[in-house]
């Protein structure tokens, strides 16, 4: 019992200073609420404008690679061939690049968030229409549908599980990217976290770090919570 006793009030010492210690960071991050706020709406502004250009259009781009006249072509390849280059191609680099073509401000900054968003959004839904199976395919066009009809009614729905997927990585990975945009003057929470690196300021640090890291798992779960909901129960390998 005393043994028992003893551990306890051990661990309740160890407990105490980095409770303490943890108090310390929340109230000096707190510090930093009204930027926060503002920084998150300034990123997450980029990341919605990106983002929604890039399904706008990675999703027909996808449809159209997948379609049979295009799949083995050269276009096709050299569309995926751009594609995977604009991917490899380091996030500070296509910054920079960005910015010696459009300035300085949110304009670069959505551009390279916008050209990161891409690659996944067409490659899922690329696989997704390719996965649909070929039965379903010629029984719809036994039925008397047309190549259109096949697309919206029986393709994109099968379909659309996966490119969900895609849009959900391809958000989250944007988020988390996002901070960048300070670099050439798009705001956002790299504001925080670049000046805290550069002022040794962990607690500021911290102040951008968290927030960021919150958005992109919220991101996440909003969109997966869309997916529940749009995505028929029939074609989810999780019901």
């Amino acid at each position: 019992m005393r043994t028992l006793l003893s551990r306890c009030a051990i661990g309740l010492a160890c407990i105490a200073p980095m409770q303490a210690h943890a108090d310390n960071w929340l109230a000096s991050i707190a510090q930093y609420r009204s930027d926060i706020i503002y920084q998150s709406i300034q990123q997450m502004t980029m990341v919605a404008i990106a983002g929604g250009l890039a399904i706008v259009v990675a999703v027909p781009l996808g449809v159209y690679l997948s379609r049979e006249s295009v799949k083995h072509a050269r276009v096709g390849q050299a569309v995926l061939q751009t594609l995977n280059m604009g991917q490899a191609v380091p996030k500070l680099a296509l910054l920079a690049l960005a910015m010696s073509v459009l300035g300085i401000g949110h304009w670069p900054s959505i551009f390279a968030l916008w050209v990161a968003t891409l690659l996944p959004i067409v490659l899922n839904t690329l696989e997704g229409l390719r996965a649909v199976p070929r039965a379903l395919i010629e029984a719809a066009t036994g039925m008397g549908m047309t190549p259109r009809q096949v697309l919206l009614r029986v393709e994109l729905p099968n379909a659309l599980y996966v490119i969900f997927a895609g849009i959900r990585t391809a958000l989250a990975i944007t988020v988390g990217t996002a901070p960048l945009a300070f670099l050439v003057g798009g705001g956002g929470l790299g504001e925080l976290i670049f000046t805290g690196i550069d002022m040794n300021d962990f607690s500021m640090l911290l102040a951008g770090a968290i927030p960021t890291a919150a958005l992109a798992v919220l991101t996440d779960v909003l969109v997966g919570q869309m997916q529940a909901h749009l995505v028929s129960r029939g074609v989810t390998p999780q019901r």
